[in-house]
């Protein structure tokens, strides 16, 4: 009886694999590729294209040049090379190792992993026989596997075979080859938004990969969520699934296994028909999540797929029997989205029709333009082109981050998580001024790049390679503007001035560059100060010093001495001219008041007298100041 259950599972999974051929024969399955440049010798140098395998870490919109290495033995790389006594880590000071294996006899991650525990920084596998380029999958994680899958951190390209034999044949002759690994346009960047799409899958007991998807939604949440909210990027969800044959549709597998009368089906969890959760339950989740995020795009706020994933990870989980509707409205809820709107999206499971939001998925899986059908699970999509590589949060960064223009990358992008460390060995070969501790050298996900800095608002400008200098207003501040400086007695003297040039000056008094030196200029010596015969010189730090004998005084500005006498007497017959202008001005000004005074007085007196005399009809009685002081 258990092998009849066996067999009918195994000729299930068969029809269900054959199914997604079916739906996807109007596709097809496109090989990732980046550029390989030979750069040396020159009766080889040319470009190549190589397909990227799909585990490790390629380093996304960046480069990496490396010497070509041919093992002698080993050749397959299948084996340590550690038994064989051969290392490919690299001299200081000489370039990268990139070891060229023969594909074979075992799985290419094994290739690779041990080519990196022997020192490698890329691996180029080259094919055995004359085809298209491939990519390189990693095999089924198991037991034997795992151990490795997880810790190749190394690069690595597939080769044709022809082109193989040309690098062999050139290392073989003692020609030194050098290539240059290009994963820039591996990602195309049209505009100024990055659109991805994660192909995953709900299921929590489908073994090592989909512990790792979940590890990755887990890590990755926070950087999406950024990236989502500033709207730098467009993400979107999707599902892989299947549908039964139709003479399978009324089979007590196909209705475990599917919903919609056996138009959208997944594999049983734990691959055993009479125990645990089916592949229905499996694919009704996977359409709540899918719904969960239309409704959370209807609401401005697609971020919180990312929560509810996570959430029904943690609280929802298969192995405590919690993966269900009750479990999951509950983490609906606390997110506060419409759980009515969610089950309206979801429809009904049973009904004999087409489901618009899976079926969308199953058209989705089929590769349109440069992207190809969706084959792998999970399988990451950004910018139209698949990803390759390791589901890791730091890589996935990195080739998100790729797919924005130079320089128009978002904070993000420019975190700990992705930098290259490559200012930590010889500051990346920039610009460094040790005394001030400031450097060219800054790390990206692009590898590193030599950028005078910003430094409290003062920009240096220059190369970056090999000069920086501080510019505009506030420059003296940093490092006193890259000039000479010196203080003593409680005096400072500087080269450097805000004037808006480049240029450092020595002060008045000095004499030099202004950049490494500035001597006091002796002015007694050179006989520019104190030249009148009575003067004595004597020479200060920046400055001088001029006496005069005697009681004569020194005048600086006609370079004479004069004496305090005369000075003084001078003085005296200043201050008595002084009291007589103002005396004299104060006098006049009196005169002047009394006169207007007095003038006023005797006009009004007179024409008193005369209006007794000869009274005019029109004229009030004018007051009469003679009878006022008779009175």
């Amino acid at each position: 009886m258990e092998l009849r259950r066996s067999s009918a599972l195994r000729v299930l999974l068969g029809f269900l694999v054959l199914s997604l051929i079916a739906s996807s024969s109007l596709g097809r399955f496109v090989v990732e590729k980046n550029s390989l440049m030979v750069t040396s010798p020159d009766k080889i140098k040319g470009k190549h294209d190589s397909a990227i395998g799909n585990f490790g870490i390629p380093q996304y919109g960046g480069s990496m040049a490396g010497t070509v290495v041919y093992p002698k033995e080993n050749q397959k790389g299948c084996k340590s090379f550690d038994g064989f006594g051969i290392s490919f880590q690299a001299k200081s000071g000489s370039l990268p190792t990139f070891v060229l294996v023969d594909r074979g006899d075992c799985f290419f991650a094994l290739k690779v992993w041990n080519a990196q525990n022997a020192g490698a920084s890329a691996v180029l596998v080259a094919d055995d026989i004359d085809e298209a380029l491939i990519t390189m999958d990693s095999p089924e994680a198991d037991g034997s596997s795992v151990k490795y899958i997880e810790n190749i951190t190394i690069p690595s390209a597939f080769i044709e075979k022809g082109f193989g034999e040309t690098l062999k044949k050139a290392v073989a002759s003692g020609e030194m080859v050098n290539v240059n690994l290009d994963w820039r346009e591996a990602v195309p960047h049209p505009d100024d938004r990055v659109e991805y799409e994660l192909w995953t899958n709900s299921n929590d007991e489908c073994g090592v990969k989909c512990d790792m998807l979940m590890e990755f939604v887990k890590d990755f949440k926070g950087a999406a969520q950024i990236l989502e909210k500033g709207g730098y990027t467009q993400f979107t969800p999707h599902y892989i699934t299947w549908y039964c044959p139709q003479a399978f549709t009324l089979s007590r597998q196909c209705k475990s296994q599917c919903i919609n009368h056996g138009r959208y089906c997944a594999p049983d969890p734990e691959q055993d028909f009479s125990s645990g959760y089916d592949g229905k339950d499996v694919v009704q989740e996977n359409l709540r999540q899918l719904c969960v995020f239309r409704v959370a795009n209807e609401t401005k706020k697609p971020w919180l797929w990312w929560d509810y994933v996570t959430d029904f990870q943690i609280r929802c989980p298969m192995k405590d029997k919690k993966y269900n509707k009750e479990c999951a409205d509950g983490v609906i809820k606390s997110l506060g989205l419409d759980i009515k709107k969610i089950d309206d999206c979801m429809g009904d499971p049973h009904a004999d029709s087409e489901n618009p939001v899976l079926k969308e998925e199953q058209d989705a899986q089929v590769g349109k333009g440069s992207r190809g059908d969706v084959t792998i699970l999970p399988t990451l999509v950004v910018n139209n082109r698949q990803y390759r590589g390791k589901l890791e949060k730091s890589a996935v960064l990195k080739a998100i981050c790729s797919g924005f223009e130079e320089t128009t990358e978002p904070a993000v992008c420019l975190s700990d998580d992705v930098e290259t460390n490559e200012c930590l060995d010889n500051n990346g070969g920039c610009w460094l001024d040790k005394a001030a501790n400031l450097t060219a050298c800054k790390d990206t996900f692009r590898g590193r790049v030599c950028e005078c800095p910003l430094v409290d608002g003062v920009q240096f400008k220059g190369d970056g390679y090999t000069k920086c200098e501080a510019s505009g207003p506030g420059r003296c501040k940093i490092n006193n503007g890259g000039c000479w400086h010196d203080s003593r007695d409680g005096h400072s003297f500087s080269a450097c001035s805000d004037n808006g040039k480049l240029e450092c000056q020595c002060p008045t008094g000095f004499k030099g560059d202004g950049v490494k030196s500035c001597e006091d200029i002796d002015e007694c010596k050179e006989k520019k100060a104190c030249q009148c015969p009575e003067c004595s010189c004597k020479n200060t730090w920046g400055s001088y010093e001029c006496t005069c004998s005697g009681d004569l005084l020194y005048i600086m500005e006609h370079d004479t001495c004069i004496t305090k006498r005369a000075n003084e007497t001078k003085s005296a017959w200043a201050a008595v001219w002084v009291i007589l202008i103002g005396l004299a001005m104060a006098g006049g000004g009196a005169y002047l008041v009394y006169k207007y005074r007095l003038r006023q007085y005797m006009d009004s007196e007179i024409r008193a007298i005369m209006a007794q005399y000869m009274p005019l009809d029109s004229q009030a009685e004018i007051p009469n100041h003679v009878n006022d002081e008779q009175a």
